[in-house]
């Protein structure tokens, strides 16, 4: 991805709301992700990897985060609530050339409370601010009624049905048809 003047498009470090601090995931943060949602049944669902079995696996999973950091492909952020620094969950943005998708998780017992909107708004505006980029886009599964809201309340629009897009490990082997979401510059 790169701007009219062939410099790479990087994301801040660190994106602010009112509530919330998004900021890059750390190796010491494994203990939390693992403990509040990545062994989680419930919450994986509807994610494309199984729960987590052991810390060891948020680990990997978390080396994985810092290496496409490093290389700008991805940028995994994990969301902090400011008022006490929980760890709510994590949202990710993936660049490709004038693409931007975005994808995220939220531990359970913060479900409903408009964290994930005010996450999701605060990584859209950024992309929007980008000259380059002209298609911000997320999918859900069609059953992922609580995603899908989170997607319209950030401004998203639904776009279509993706068939048998993707395969939600914790579901299923067989991909499953998810409903795109987008803005479009």
């Amino acid at each position: 991805m790169s701007r009219n003047d062939e410099r790479p498009v990087r994301p801040p470090n660190i994106l602010r709301t009112h509530r919330l601090r998004l900021r890059p995931p750390l190796l010491s943060d494994a203990a939390v992700i693992f403990q509040r949602y990545a062994q989680d049944r419930e919450v994986t669902r509807f994610l494309m990897w199984r729960p987590h079995g052991s810390i060891i696996d948020t680990r990997v999973f978390l080396r994985g985060c810092l290496r496409v950091r490093a290389r700008g492909t991805s940028f995994p952020w994990v969301i902090v609530r400011k008022k006490d620094g929980e760890l709510l969950g994590m949202i990710e943005l993936r660049l490709d050339s004038h693409r931007a998708q975005i994808g995220y998780v939220l531990a359970k017992s913060y479900w409903g409370n408009g964290y994930m909107t005010e996450a999701l708004k605060v990584v859209v505006h950024w992309c929007l601010s980008q000259p380059g980029i002209h298609r911000i886009w997320a999918f859900a599964d069609v059953e992922n009624r609580a995603s899908c809201r989170v997607l319209a309340k950030a401004g998203m629009k639904r776009e279509g049905i993706l068939r048998r897009w993707v395969v939600h490990a914790a579901m299923s082997d067989k991909p499953r048809d998810c409903y795109t979401y987008t803005i479009i510059r």
